[in-house]
């Protein structure tokens, strides 16, 4: 699964948000493979550390391999993480977390000041500020109602256009992806930065 992302003039990817930040030599970033392209993730631990390391986690456990982004809204955004999305039952789609000895693993809230602008990667959760999971969301618009809400972690850094094509998806009443074209994580990574193939 080759990463394969254009470059601009001054060496900015020409799939990112228009308010992306590239990680630092060294960070860890995430690469989502998905069957309808890939996405490069930033993370901000300084802004919240447990989320961050939920995520990290999961993907080096190889927990959300299969899942898929089960709920797309135009203008809003995408989410995925739900291990239930592996099965073919609709009907539970968006309740799954990440289970320890048959108890869902939940990371206490962290909100904080990072604006929910196209590009934000942040925890999905129930009316409960502390019941965030391996549930995640990308932003596709900004959405100001979220600010100080929802536990922002992460930035997309390439792959805009592939976050695009997914919340695009023909969809049924429920949001989900029809079956016969669902955005599937096929693969996901922890890397260092930079990655060798993209310089």
């Amino acid at each position: 699964m080759p990463l394969k992302f254009e470059r601009d003039a001054n060496g900015a990817f020409k799939t990112a948000p228009p308010e992306a930040v590239l990680p630092k030599d060294g960070d860890k970033v995430a690469v989502l493979y998905t069957n309808q392209g890939n996405i490069i993730l930033r993370f901000d631990p300084k802004k919240a550390p447990k989320h961050v390391a939920q995520f990290q986690k999961l993907v080096e456990e190889g927990f959300y391999t299969g899942t898929k982004f089960h709920r797309v809204i135009p203008g809003f955004m995408i989410q995925g993480g739900d291990p239930n999305s592996k099965d073919d039952e609709r009907g539970n789609d968006g309740m799954g977390g990440y289970m320890k000895d048959g108890v869902e693993v939940n990371v206490p809230a962290e909100f904080n000041d990072t604006k929910h602008i196209r590009g934000i990667l942040s925890a999905a959760r129930s009316t409960d500020p502390n019941s965030a999971s391996s549930q995640f969301f990308i932003m596709v618009d900004a959405n100001e109602n979220l600010n100080g809400q929802y536990s922002a972690y992460g930035q997309v850094v390439a792959g805009m256009d592939t976050v695009d094509k997914i919340v695009n998806l023909p969809r049924d009443m429920g949001d989900n992806p029809l079956d016969d074209n669902p955005a599937i994580i096929l693969k996901a990574e922890i890397r260092t930065w930079p990655l060798e193939e993209l310089k």
